[in-house]
């Protein structure tokens, strides 16, 4: 098994596939009217008509819905997984309806050897020379939705899972100027933060597991590597991507450490601390780590986790 694409996961997608399988629904259609500006859109259910043109991908309408400029949030799943595994595994459409924004969990491309994957950093997870130009195809996905629907400019948001988090960070990098906010599940920033010219500050949440195996929470060198690399370049450790982050958004004061931790594991006894970068930080940017003691690659997450992430997000708008 690749090991980006953990037993773990696998245990978690099936166990939430089965629940989700005794649902009657996932919503209800509204009038051609509903609060779409005669376009006829789906409330409380997924859009039928796709977006992505040869990439299709079905965006999620909330029953709140009404025409009224909306957040959008795009989730980006992990190397070798898809968007609907991602999607059951973080409960994400059922926090978007709960939230009332917009949702699509896209999927990315498949390499030489049959796993589907986001040309994100050079870290992550381009392993075959692939060339598709996944920064184009998300950016112009947010501008196709935005014609169907009232997408908030200062609103959009990305979530991502391993190879997904290293792509949030790429679309922070060189989207800065549309994307005001992103989580990063199991990710890291680039190694060279050169590569990085957000033109606009962008607020992250970087969540990691502190025993990840496959990501490591401390970074790597690179593939081959004697510190555990896996990935096909260096990347930077948990600390580095928040500092890297915080100097991107002007940060001028050092993290607060002295918060208290976040309930976001299913496992009382992983306690997930926080260091944020906040203070000083421009246009209202927030920079947060939340590490989660013990958990590896795949966290268990408790209900509560995406609900929380959802308000870093929302709570962080374009000014």
């Amino acid at each position: 098994m690749n090991p980006l694409r953990p037993l773990a996961l696998v245990a978690a997608l099936a166990l939430a596939a089965s629940a989700c399988s005794s649902s009657s629904s996932h919503g209800a259609s509204a009038p051609a009217d509903a609060g779409d500006e005669g376009n006829g859109a789906v409330l409380g259910d997924y859009d039928p008509v796709p977006f992505g043109g040869s990439r299709p991908v079905k965006l999620y309408v909330p029953s709140g819905y009404t025409g009224a400029p909306t957040p959008l949030v795009i989730l980006l799943h992990g190397y070798s997984a898809n968007g609907a595994e991602e999607d059951i595994y973080l409960g994400a459409r059922e926090t978007a309806e709960a939230k009332s924004v917009l949702y699509a969990h896209p999927d990315g491309t498949t390499d030489a050897v049959g796993n589907e994957y986001w040309n994100a950093t050079d870290a992550c997870c381009n392993f075959y020379g692939g060339t598709v130009d996944d920064v184009g195809y998300l950016a112009a996905l947010v501008q196709e939705i935005g014609t169907r629907y009232a997408v908030d400019p200062k609103r959009v948001y990305f979530v991502g899972h391993s190879n997904g988090a290293f792509m949030a960070h790429r679309m922070a990098c060189d989207h800065g100027e549309t994307v005001a906010a992103i989580v990063s599940i199991a990710g890291a920033m680039w190694e060279d933060t050169s590569k990085c010219p957000a033109s606009q500050p962008v607020s992250v949440l970087d969540v990691h597991g502190t025993a990840d195996t496959t990501v490591s929470y401390t970074g790597a060198d690179g593939f081959p590597a004697g510190d555990g690399g896996i990935l096909g370049a260096p990347y930077p450790g948990e600390s580095t991507t928040v500092a890297d982050w915080a100097a991107v958004d002007g940060c001028t004061t050092p993290p607060d450490t002295s918060l208290p931790p976040v309930a976001v594991d299913s496992n009382p006894g992983d306690t997930t601390s926080v260091t944020q970068y906040a203070a000083g930080c421009r246009s209202g940017t927030e920079v947060d780590l939340w590490s989660i003691a013990n958990e590896g690659h795949v966290p268990g997450f408790s209900t509560t986790f995406l609900p929380t992430a959802f308000d870093f997000l929302l709570a962080h708008p374009k000014p």
